[in-house]
């Protein structure tokens, strides 16, 4: 089976050169035959690199000690990098980088928790935090880097990049006040409440190879598909110019993976020809359902989703991820 190449959102990527940054970072300060000249020069720019980012970055090396704590984090939190860097962990960050929370880090690895700090003035800071194993080439752990920010952004629904399309714009402004109408009539006592996020392995590949119309027609075409799956009750539209979402009733989570995977096998019936090329289709797809009782926020569950249509992307595309679940690998 062949299954496409990832097509990663845009957050995903941003983390993840970061989080390879950080890495060779402490592998220059580490390396013991660089000529030293270079490898401050190197230090330097990839300082400046993490310097620049809105968000707050703290490195660990691999003894637990703080090595790098970025201008946002200084902002955040009031503590200069004097403050932090090399000394032992200060209480008021201590749910941030004391041991407890390097121990939840290793089980955690890659979700966003939710914790409160004290500002340097002693007022309180909500932070939204995300922990990342740094690994040398060999995959030897090194130390670990820690991305947070304020906790505002917790409301905030994450959906995917909708680029320049006033379409795809619209269509999530009409979506989030449906996501919010569904979710708040669930938490009285109305039906299930689940959301499917579908990704379109192709659809980056084919906008470089054949241009934005062709994506576009493509896109359609999958929509129209996906449509014939959707219950009377239910929502789909586009989140993100590669990338649609559904709100599903479904009672269990076996359920909502069992109407993705009926999504998915709509998708594959798309065809979609262009001068000729015929382009074989699938989707990457992330599916989480909410719990009676449950305290995730609608944010929450959409991270959740989110998280896991990436981890099917991972896992070669053509795939379906539950949360909580494992992963379904879909016949090309």
């Amino acid at each position: 089976m062949h299954c496409p190449p990832p097509t990663p959102s845009r957050e995903m990527d941003r983390v993840r050169l970061m989080g390879r940054a950080m890495a060779v970072r402490l592998e220059w300060a580490r390396a013991k035959g660089l000529d030293e000249a270079l490898g401050m020069e190197r230090i330097e720019l990839l300082e400046a690199v993490l310097d620049s980012l809105p968000d707050a970055v703290a490195v660990m090396g691999h003894a637990g000690e703080a090595v790098y704590w970025n201008r946002a984090a200084e902002a955040l939190t009031g503590f200069a990098a004097i403050d932090v860097v090399g000394r032992p962990a200060l209480e008021a960050l201590v749910p941030l980088l004391g041991e407890t929370a390097a121990s939840e880090a290793d089980q955690n690895a890659g979700h966003w928790a939710h914790l409160h700090l004290s500002h340097k003035l002693g007022h309180e800071v909500q932070a939204i935090s995300l922990h990342l194993v740094l690994r040398d080439g060999l995959g030897g752990r090194i130390g670990r880097a820690i991305l947070f920010h304020p906790a505002h952004s917790l409301d905030a629904l994450p959906h995917g990049d909708a680029g320049d399309s006033e379409s795809v714009a619209s269509s999530q402004e009409d979506l989030e006040q449906r996501l919010e109408q569904a979710f708040e009539e669930f938490q009285h006592g109305g039906s299930s409440f689940g959301v499917v996020w579908i990704s379109v392995d192709q659809a980056y590949q084919l906008r470089k190879t054949h241009g934005i119309a062709a994506c576009e027609t493509m896109l359609a075409k999958v929509q129209h598909s996906l449509a014939q799956g959707m219950r009377p009750a239910e929502v789909l539209g586009r989140w993100g110019v590669d990338e649609f979402l559904a709100i599903a009733h479904e009672r269990t989570v076996d359920m909502l993976g069992a109407h993705a995977k009926t999504l998915a096998g709509l998708a594959r019936t798309a065809d979609f020809r262009w001068w000729g090329d015929r382009v074989q289709l699938t989707v990457s797809i992330g599916a989480c359902q909410a719990t009676r009782g449950g305290t995730e926020t609608l944010a929450q569950l959409l991270k959740q989703a989110q998280n896991a249509m990436e981890a099917s992307i991972r896992a070669g595309g053509n795939t379906i991820t539950p949360e909580p679940g494992g992963k379904t690998c879909l016949p090309s």
